[in-house]
């Protein structure tokens, strides 16, 4: 049986880590990045995510990334926004989880999957919502901006993974 006190743990280090994918999401929302592309963003939160992912596991990767896209949503965005966010993130997430239960995957590219298909997830809900969407060219230019900024997580969660998987134990 599960202790009283591993449960309240936990609960705390989840709510810490998604304060924490929230505080990123808000960093990400202050400072303007000029990017070629209306939607294009870094990804900062993903960093957690990916840790998330790695120290915690696929379930409460996704209850933190839900948790924080509805949050920035709310705060930051639109219905629009939390759409596309959570079709991203529920498309990034399976597949990052699929790569890594392979195990012949590194995080770095585990992190560039997710972030190709995080953008795959947002552009599937544009051609299903806009009417006309310009996908044909919209798709290569978010496909790169996706691999690109999972590839900067990726190195970036290569250098965190073990600073702070002794917390997880």
């Amino acid at each position: 049986m599960v202790s009283q006190d591993r449960i309240s743990r936990k609960i705390a280090e989840m709510g810490l880590l998604l304060a924490l994918a929230v505080l990123f999401g808000y960093v990400e929302a202050i400072i303007p990045v000029p990017m070629p592309v209306p939607g294009m963003k870094l990804g900062l939160a993903n960093i957690v995510i990916v840790t998330v992912l790695y120290l915690a596991g696929w379930k409460q990767a996704i209850i933190i990334s839900a948790l924080r896209v509805l949050i920035i949503g709310f705060l930051f965005g639109n219905l629009f926004s939390i759409t596309y966010g959570l079709a991203g993130t529920a498309l990034s997430i399976l597949g990052m989880t699929l790569a890594r239960k392979t195990g012949r995957f590194s995080v770095l590219s585990v992190s560039a999957l997710g972030g190709l298909l995080h953008n795959c997830g947002q552009i599937l809900v544009a051609v299903l919502v806009v009417i006309g969407f310009p996908w044909q060219w919209y798709l290569p230019l978010l496909m790169l901006a996706g691999l690109s900024a999972g590839t900067v997580t990726g190195i970036l969660n290569r250098l965190v993974l073990p600073r702070v998987k002794p917390l997880f134990s």
